[in-house]
């Protein structure tokens, strides 16, 4: 069966801790706090939202994006605190290949380290894989960024390798680390193991 993701639908991917739904220009308000009062964590981002402006082009670049149908960008709800964490996204996304990557994900400090990133990537990895039915999920990162890094070997992510100077970035250029997850992966290993995570 082909690959089936269509930008244009609305989709809601929900369980008990947490609820990702389509971003939207007004959730701007929502993550200006985190713009105006934790600007660090756009650090690693090549598109930064910190500063208003800053925020306004990242979400408005996410939306044209979409239109185009390259992405999928959500806001992250924490459902446990009622209170809104970030944002996260599908982009990349390739038919053909049957390939889609995942990140532009950042949440604000108070909920980092907290489990919310596990139940965020289950729920997208579980809609990619057996939804849109992709065969290969891929994830990018500054190649110094640790904390992100560490985060997606938790979550089943195996590195690949290293893109020399591939993009720029806020500071110039930057190496990339590049990992993945199979679709044989998730559903001989990987689904089980996150899922054993998250409780």
């Amino acid at each position: 069966m082909p690959m089936q993701c269509n930008t244009k639908d609305h989709i809601e991917l929900e369980n008990e801790r947490v609820l990702l739904r389509p971003l939207t220009e007004a959730d701007i308000i929502h993550l200006t706090p985190f713009s105006e009062n934790e600007p660090e964590l756009w650090d690693y981002s090549l598109t930064p939202g910190d500063g208003k402006e800053n925020l306004k082009n990242y979400v408005t670049t996410a939306l044209e994006k979409r239109a185009v149908g390259d992405s999928y960008p959500f806001i992250v709800y924490d459902k446990a605190v009622q209170q809104y964490a970030g944002s996260t996204r599908f982009y990349d996304i390739q038919s053909q290949h049957e390939t889609i990557q995942l990140g532009y994900t950042w949440y604000g400090k108070d909920f980092q380290g907290t489990g919310l990133n596990k139940h965020c990537k289950f729920l997208m990895l579980q809609y990619a894989f057996e939804t849109i039915g992709v065969t290969r999920v891929e994830f990018r990162a500054d190649a110094t960024n640790k904390r992100s890094i560490a985060a997606m070997k938790s979550i089943g992510c195996t590195p690949e390798g290293i893109l020399r100077s591939n993009c720029k970035s806020v500071s110039g250029r930057r190496d990339s680390i590049v990992l993945s997850i199979l679709k044989n992966e998730w559903f001989s290993h990987v689904k089980t193991e996150l899922k054993q995570k998250l409780s």
